[in-house]
């Protein structure tokens, strides 16, 4: 029997999902919340001081995480392709997303200097970055050293 790992994007949480058993209304096994969207479409989780340790440290998956502010320019841009790769990428690799202009302790960790930047992430190990608007082939190619 296959599984997908999924992580709740309310609660963290890590859940095994059947693969066949996809069609079926799945749950978190903590808090309850729907896995439905995270588990079909590769949806972004959107990341904060209190999910990040979970969502990208323990992650058996490889992580990408967005660096962005709400008011970029090329943020803006890069937020469809940052999409569409969590949707290509689904049960392969986690993709996320975090606003460095609400949470800047976290921004500092990492010393983002100038938004976009895209940290890349392996057994909770920080191992690549790009920093700038880069295209969905580069992003990609990244994503896909890691796995």
């Amino acid at each position: 029997m296959t599984t997908a790992l999924v992580v709740c994007p309310d609660c963290a949480a890590k859940n095994r999902v059947p693969t066949e058993k996809e069609h079926l209304q799945a749950k978190c096994g903590r808090c309850g919340a729907s896995l439905q969207g995270a588990a079909r479409t590769g949806v972004v989780i959107g990341l904060n001081d209190a999910n990040f340790g979970g969502i990208v440290e323990q992650s058996p998956l490889p992580v990408m995480v967005d660096f962005y502010s709400p008011t970029c320019g090329p943020c803006k841009m890069v937020a469809p392709l940052v999409e569409n790769i969590a949707a290509s990428f689904a049960g392969r690799a986690v993709v996320c997303k975090l606003d460095t202009s609400t949470h800047q302790t976290l921004a500092s960790r990492f010393q983002i200097r100038g938004v976009p930047t895209m940290l890349f992430f392996k057994d909770g190990q920080l191992v690549d970055q790009v920093v700038g608007a880069a295209g969905q082939p580069e992003l990609e190619r990244r994503l896909e050293q890691l796995l």
